[in-house]
């Protein structure tokens, strides 16, 4: 499948709906291992650090869920519901946290360590010396064609910040880092326990996607069959505010008119 990079946000009015009071976006089809699924993005408020996710997920998923489908989670939202975030103010950086993040190059896929506190923070997280192991092994693995090893080395957790973006849709991401989700898989199960649904929680982006958690009612589904599912990123990018997608099998059935994002 292509990746394309959009302009803004995914919330197209042609496909915006309601459901009751749940108003949702059509995010299109994508067959999978002989199924057709169609997934719809869930709108919500901005959600904020110490929201209770159960909650969240009775007020806006349970009215429109069917028997049958998956939900698909953002990590950011259950890591601020969990409080797991890092406040800009709370980050020392060094002058030489400042002097090596210099040499940081920016990608497509996000900021790196070109940005100050998100490096310190890595720092804090690591120590230098894991820091710059990384950084001189990743360095090599460039050479030679293989690139993420400098993540791969720091692990999940510190590639799983996100935040301290100044470009950011939402202001309160430019002063705030949220970390991984703890206990993912736990959540999960207690999302299932409390409110019957079968639910991932998933890292996604543009440019890949990452199952951290899922139900033990999932276990017969492959990791990477669950990431085909959201493979195109259908909870957006921008300011959608679409934390929570329904997956749902819509094989031999006629699928919602759908008009896709043009891309750049």
């Amino acid at each position: 499948m292509a990746k394309y990079f959009y302009e803004g946000n995914l919330n197209e009015q042609e496909n915006y709906h309601k459901k009751g009071k749940i108003e949702y976006y059509i995010r299109g089809t994508v067959k999978v291992n002989g199924r057709v699924y169609e997934r719809y993005g869930i709108k919500t408020h901005f959600i904020e650090v110490n929201e209770d996710y159960i909650a969240l997920i009775r007020q806006y998923v349970i009215p429109f869920i069917e028997n049958g489908d998956i939900l698909s989670i953002s990590e950011k939202v259950i890591s601020i519901c969990q409080g797991n975030i890092k406040k800009m103010k709370d980050v020392h950086v060094s002058r030489l946290t400042k002097r090596i993040s210099r040499f940081g190059k920016k990608t497509v896929s996000g900021i790196g360590i070109t940005e100050p506190y998100k490096l310190q923070l890595m720092v804090d997280m690591n120590g230098w010396g894991k820091i710059l192991l990384a950084g001189a092994v990743g360095l090599l693995g460039k050479l030679v064609g293989k690139r993420g090893v400098f993540y791969k080395i720091l692990g999940e957790e510190t590639a799983g910040i996100d935040g301290f973006y100044s470009h950011s849709a939402f202001e309160q991401y430019h002063n705030m880092a949220v970390l991984m989700p703890r206990e993912p898989d736990r959540v999960c199960n207690e999302i299932y326990e409390k409110c019957g649904i079968p639910a991932m929680i998933v890292d996604a982006n543009d440019i890949s996607v990452c199952i951290l958690g899922r139900a033990e009612v999932l276990e017969e589904i492959t990791d990477e069959r669950l990431a085909d599912y959201i493979a195109d990123n259908p909870a957006g990018q921008d300011d959608e505010l679409t934390p929570f997608i329904i997956i749902r099998d819509i094989t031999g059935k006629t699928p919602q008119p759908y008009t896709p994002k043009k891309p750049k």
